[in-house]
């Protein structure tokens, strides 16, 4: 973890990531909840999760880790302990909120492409097992981050920031380790992300193909097909979350694959106009501008819970109304 950067372009886009973030998941965590849009118990366990990891991503690495830092800079945020716990719970959320997207897109996977699995898997209580189980191990897996660092500044006595350990970059244990983390995040879920969509979109294809067979070339053909019209919103809702997912990790593995091929070292200073600052910070802000995307493709791709929103901003508008009118 560097220093925080004091540019004004920072100082407004973090705030500003914030300001959207936070009530944007916590609308669609409250408009979920209440089960009217339409969606299987299931589709809603995973919907709601991901936001709640998204949310937690928004405070802990925005919140408590970019606007402290940039406004209160030396606050006890900033004491290398609470520093490396930070980057820990920093970690942590990232990877819950990427492997959730790989367990929704997987869900949604055997739903559609697995007939069979689907009446087992594609429940409740499975979805309610699988997020469970994807926090546990992320929060166990990034206990390790907590090592990786040392204090940036010593001052009076009281270790101030975290930098990367020397050693991170030359033993061979570390390298091991920053290998698979990142080869579990985000490698690996837009590996998988990429090969999921294209084997679904390859089984809706085929089963498009023998529906059309199926129905012949009569007049029903021009009618809807409720079935088809289901699978297609799925799709669309899924295709958005995962599309929005690799755009917006993309320039976080070009960091990673820079940093190892050119053998340099993540950026820890103070001097914002280095370029690998630029290219890892870059990655970062698109990283956290992920967990602000799903709830406006919600509102684009879900045509009821558009309906609830609305219904929940009209809301305390008309209360508002009628107290003016008393």
């Amino acid at each position: 973890m560097h220093g925080v950067p004091k540019d004004l372009v920072f100082a407004i886009y973090y705030p500003v990531i914030a300001a959207i973030g936070v009530p944007a998941n916590l609308a669609v965590i409250v408009i979920l909840s209440r089960g009217r849009c339409g969606l299987s118990r299931c589709i809603t366990r995973y919907l709601v999760s991901m936001a709640v990891a998204d949310l937690l991503v928004i405070i802990t690495a925005v919140i408590l880790n970019r606007i402290a830092g940039i406004y209160f800079m030396y606050s006890f945020l900033s004491i290398t302990p609470v520093c490396r716990v930070r980057s820990a719970l920093i970690y942590a959320s990232i990877d819950i909120s990427a492997w959730l997207t790989i367990a929704f897109t997987f869900d949604r996977f055997v739903a559609i492409s697995c007939q069979k699995l689907k009446t087992k898997y594609c429940t409740e209580k499975t979805a309610a097992i699988v997020i469970g189980t994807v926090c546990a191990l992320s929060y166990l897996q990034t206990i390790i981050v907590y090592f990786i660092y040392e204090p940036l500044y010593i001052i009076n006595n009281i270790p101030w920031f975290c930098t990367v350990k020397s050693a991170f970059y030359t033993s061979t244990a570390w390298a091991a380790y920053d290998w698979i983390r990142r080869i579990l995040t985000p490698w690996l879920p837009c590996v998988l992300i990429l090969l999921l969509n294209a084997l679904t979109v390859r089984h809706i294809l085929v089963a498009i193909r023998i529906r059309r067979r199926l129905r012949g070339q009569s007049s029903e053909e021009n009618q809807s097909d409720p079935e088809m019209e289901n699978r297609r919103k799925s799709i669309v809702l899924l295709f958005c979350i995962s599309g929005s997912f690799i755009l917006l990790y993309l320039l976080f593995l070009i960091t990673f694959l820079y940093v190892r091929i050119a053998k340099v070292s993540y950026f820890s200073g103070s001097n914002f106009k280095e370029s690998n600052f630029i290219l890892e910070e870059s990655g970062f802000m698109l990283q956290f501008l992920s967990s602000c995307i799903n709830p406006f493709i919600y509102v684009g791709t879900q045509s009821k819970f558009r309906e609830e929103l609305k219904n929940g901003v009209k809301y305390p508008l008309s209360l508002l109304v009628k107290l003016f009118q008393c």
